[in-house]
């Protein structure tokens, strides 16, 4: 058939059957092609989204987050986070990889010295790796317990963090670690004389071990607020460990006041020190078998009773109890038992049921099946109790461990909260005397009182020993640098920083 117009000229032929499945197809392909684009260019908007902090959906984040957890005690309005900060321009002098050791709060600390030594030497730091080959076997990742892009971006204007090494650096592809454990308790000076060489010649150095590997005292006050703000500000816990623990502040709040007890009387600390006070002759063996199990637990042969008079074991529930009265705490309080589980179980803790009836843990607290992803991960456990502990009216320790002086920094930090803070080394004593009868209940109470007046978190300055750092004060226990606004701390305990205890 044809067309004449115009001298136009056009010959439409039929079209053969077989052309229209072809044709079909081609429409196929073209939705197809059509849809994977759509997708990438979406996947893509999403990225930039996450990298520029978009505040349409950061603002969409914090009205959700709004919503699923309850505001911890005395918390201010959550507020949209700022866009991302422009991230510090320097030359990197090498990859710093790290191994953290020990617990949630040891290892919390150790990530804080890490990152300034890596801002110090101008380094770059790999996201940090948790300890699990340690008494508790945590499998753990740093992603599973801290919000890691949050970690990455709110400190990118001091260091350069990256989640992983590049390949050249990694052992499947050929390259050994030069691996090192740094000098305890070391000075600036220590680091750029000789750890800083290291980098010039291997590119990458893997620190094995990372506790208390920065000293207390003798760092410069950038340096230590940036420890600080490392601590407060860069380590937050995951969404699903916040809700979690905002919740279980809420459920106690709900009911009034609440004393978070971080009763330290577990299998593993009663092994590590050696204290068995109240123990039965098979408990205590139980616990000396353990201890000579573990090889990075150095010490060996310890006597019990010794180590308690000088104040080195934790509170048993039963002395927990007595001092607690002795405070004024009445048989109404509302306590936490922030730890995990306690040696003895139940049983154990009769006695200090008895005087306290209203004693919570978080496995009561919660249903099973909300506390379901966190069993045998025992530092995500111990940031629900971390959580709750920095949000409670009091806390008290019955041990000076990690979690004890961090939380206690933490309490400071937010405004001097009431952390009584227990001299075991005074209370072991009045404990006996009154116990076997040589002082009453009111000479006791007394006593306690007296023996704790200074020791209730109030602003202070950190107790200094020069050579002996195990000896003096903890820096996390007490950041004093970051608790003033001047240089100068020495107004630290003057009227406008004064505690309020009640």
């Amino acid at each position: 058939m044809e067309i004449r117009s115009d001298n136009i000229q056009v010959r439409c032929e039929k079209i053969p059957a077989q052309v229209v499945p072809r044709t079909r197809l081609q429409v196929w392909f073209i939705r197809v092609c059509s849809s994977i684009l759509l997708w990438t260019c979406l996947v893509q908007l999403v990225a930039i989204g996450q990298l520029w902090h978009s505040h349409l959906f950061t603002g969409l984040t914090n009205r959700i987050s709004g919503v699923t957890r309850p505001p911890l005690y005395g918390e201010v309005a959550v507020q949209s986070p700022p866009p991302l900060i422009p991230a510090r321009i320097y030359k990197s002098n090498g990859f710093l990889r790290v191994s953290c050791n020990g617990g949630l709060n040891q290892m919390r600390a150790a990530i804080c010295d890490m990152v300034t030594v890596a801002r110090l030497l101008n380094l770059t730091l790999v996201v940090p790796e948790l300890d699990k080959k340690s008494f508790w076997a945590d499998p753990s990742n740093f992603e599973d317990i801290f919000d890691v892009r949050h970690f990455i971006n709110s400190l990118r204007d001091e260091v350069r963090i990256v989640k992983r090494l590049p390949k050249k650096y990694i052992r499947k592809y050929g390259h050994e670690d030069f691996r090192m454990s740094p000098i305890s308790w070391s000075n600036e000076k220590y680091y750029l004389e000789q750890i800083l060489p290291l980098f010039d010649k291997y590119k990458l150095v893997h620190f094995n071990r990372t506790d208390s590997r920065l000293a207390n005292n003798g760092i410069s006050l950038d340096l230590q607020r940036l420890r600080c703000r490392i601590n407060f500000q860069g380590l937050k816990f995951t969404p699903e460990i916040e809700t979690l623990g905002y919740k279980l502040v809420h459920l106690l709040q709900q009911k009034g006041p609440y004393v978070a007890l971080h009763l330290r009387y577990e299998m593993d600390m009663l092994a590590f020190s050696g204290c068995t006070h109240g123990c039965t002759e098979e408990e205590a063996e139980e616990l000396k078998r353990l201890r000579y199990a573990y090889p990075w637990w150095r010490e060996k042969d310890i006597v019990s009773e010794e180590r308690r008079q000088q104040g080195l074991c934790p509170l048993t529930p039963e002395e927990a109890a007595l001092i607690l009265r002795a405070f004024g705490f009445d048989n109404k309080t509302q306590i936490y038992i922030a730890s995990g589980e306690i040696y003895g179980g139940e049983k154990r803790l009769s006695a200090l049921r008895a005087a306290f009836p209203w004693i919570v843990k978080k496995e009561t607290l919660l249903d099973p099946v909300e506390l379901q992803q966190f069993q045998n991960h025992s530092s995500q456990m111990a940031a629900l109790d971390f959580l709750v502990s920095i949000a409670s009216n009091t806390f008290i320790p019955t041990y000076d461990g990690n979690m004890a002086k961090v939380v206690e920094g933490h309490r400071r930090y937010l405004g001097f909260r009431k952390s009584i803070l227990l001299d075991r080394r005074k209370l072991v004593p009045l404990l006996d005397l009154h116990q076997n009868g040589t002082l009453t209940w009111n000479e006791f109470e007394v006593a306690v009182r007296q023996a704790h007046e200074k020791r209730m978190g109030q602003p202070s300055h950190r107790t200094v020993v020069p050579d002996k750092p195990k000896e003096e004060d903890y820096f996390y226990a007490n950041p004093e640098e970051c608790l003033c606004e001047e240089t100068s701390c020495d107004d630290l305990q003057g009227p406008r920083n004064s505690s309020k205890l009640s």
